[in-house]
């Protein structure tokens, strides 16, 4: 038997700030101890933009701090630690052996590569699922388990059911319908401009991480000044409330429209903060509905909203985790073609890819229209081999992580998975 002093050690990853997380519901914060390190190997193994290194490692002390004042005992191995052996797995061993710990608790990870890496390690695991998310892996194997094919507006309206969002009484979709798109795609008046960003200034911490990107990942592209995005729970929910109040409103109509000079438009800018655990999804479904109960926002701006957080997001979540990790290899039309050097620089005579490039590179950030329509349907028409394109998306863009990133760019952008995910790529819309 295990002494009751005896502690257990829990890994929190950079995507993973969440007070809620399993892993952590499941310690006691009298007893055991939670461990996040910075390590190398996850910040280049593709050389990810300047500025997506600085939000989760800023991110990631602000939570240590915040967790101590908590009364968590929390282990914190930043990036130039001495005895950093940088690799998570590694960092387990590392600490599971000096603690003498009983056993090491994780929360189910983002990406297979990792999961498997950690799963591998040699120490006693306990392993918890990531319930952030509304539909977990295996309900979303049993959803497609039988089916021909999948798509994503049967699931959604599934979603939409199991979360009794924007209903009415009987269960039938508020409005009569359970997708208005077509309301989602109106032109973008040359008078009309987007919402004013919300920016958010570095305090000490953050300046601090400023300068070790600086200095450590020069080589990266991307560009490191500027850096202006929530890095702790308060700045995320800074940041949505403003969209709640001067965005989502106009979101529907002109959610596919770009407009030269406006990178953000009437976009939330909340994926990288919702991806790393800043925000929680279940209150920003309830947030939208509310608005829209209300009568501050239109329905078909809260349905494509929510649509974007139950449906696709969900859905591709499940999708990655049903099919790696043999859907990283597919590539249906057999593309070949390596990545252009522009799509790295922004060099290039074409109008539309170097403001969306450009714009990226400055950012971090392009709206699912410049992704999509521009960097993604080139990719497409031009035969890149698909595993280089997703490595850019992966590499360049603060709210990519593979889950959410390979289905997006491999199922839907350059259709490699033959039409498993979506009936037609993109360019064929």
């Amino acid at each position: 038997m295990v002494a009751a002093s005896t502690p257990r050690l829990g890994l929190i990853l950079g995507d993973q700030l969440s007070f809620d997380l399993s892993s952590i519901q499941a310690l006691d914060p009298q007893r055991d101890i939670l461990l996040l390190a910075e390590v190398q190997d996850e910040a280049s193994y593709v050389p990810h933009h300047p500025q997506k290194i600085i939000m989760v490692f800023s991110a990631m002390r602000h939570f240590a701090k915040a967790l101590r004042e908590h009364g968590w005992q929390v282990i914190y191995v930043e990036l130039d630690a001495s005895g950093n052996t940088h690799s998570l797995t590694g960092e387990v061993q590392r600490w599971q052996a000096e603690l003498g710990a009983s056993e090491v608790h994780f929360t189910e990870c983002g990406e297979w590569r990792l999961e498997q890496a950690l799963r591998s390690c040699p120490v006693a695991q306990v392993w918890h699922p990531d319930r952030r998310f509304l539909c977990s892996r295996q309900a979303f194997a049993r959803w497609a388990a039988g089916r021909e094919q999948l798509r994503m507006e049967q699931f959604y309206r599934s979603m939409r059911k199991r979360c009794r969002l924007l209903l009415e009484d009987d269960g039938s979709p508020l409005g009569g319908a359970w997708n208005f798109d077509r309301d989602n795609r109106k032109s973008l008046p040359r008078t009309l401009r987007g919402a004013f960003p919300v920016r958010f200034s570095q305090d000490a911490i953050t300046q601090a991480v400023v300068a070790l990107v600086r200095e450590r990942f020069a080589s990266h592209y991307g560009k490191v000044d500027g850096f202006d995005y929530p890095v702790d729970h308060a700045q995320a929910q800074g940041l949505w409330q403003h969209f709640l109040d001067f965005g989502l409103a106009a979101f529907g109509d002109y959610q596919d429209a770009m407009a030269e000079g406006e990178p953000f438009l009437f976009h939330s800018r909340i994926s990288a903060a919702l991806n790393i655990g800043l925000l929680d999804l279940r209150q920003l479904c309830s947030d939208v509905e509310t608005a829209y109960r209300q009568g501050r926002v239109p329905l078909n701006a809260a349905e494509g909203y929510i649509r974007q957080l139950i449906g696709w997001r969900e859905y591709v979540h499940g999708i990655y985790w049903l099919r790696m990790p043999e859907y990283a290899e597919l590539n249906t039309f057999g593309n070949q073609r390596p990545l252009p050097e522009f799509y790295w620089t922004g060099n290039t005579g074409m109008r539309c890819m170097a403001q969306a490039i450009g714009q990226t590179l400055e950012l971090g950030y392009a709206h699912h229209i410049q992704r999509l329509m521009i960097t993604g349907n080139f990719a497409l028409l031009a035969g890149i081999a698909p595993a280089r394109i997703c490595e850019w998306y992966l590499a360049v863009y603060l709210d990519a992580f593979e889950w959410v990133e390979l289905p997006n760019t491999l199922g839907m952008v350059m259709h490699a998975d033959g039409g498993y995910l979506g009936s037609k790529p993109y360019c064929a819309s």
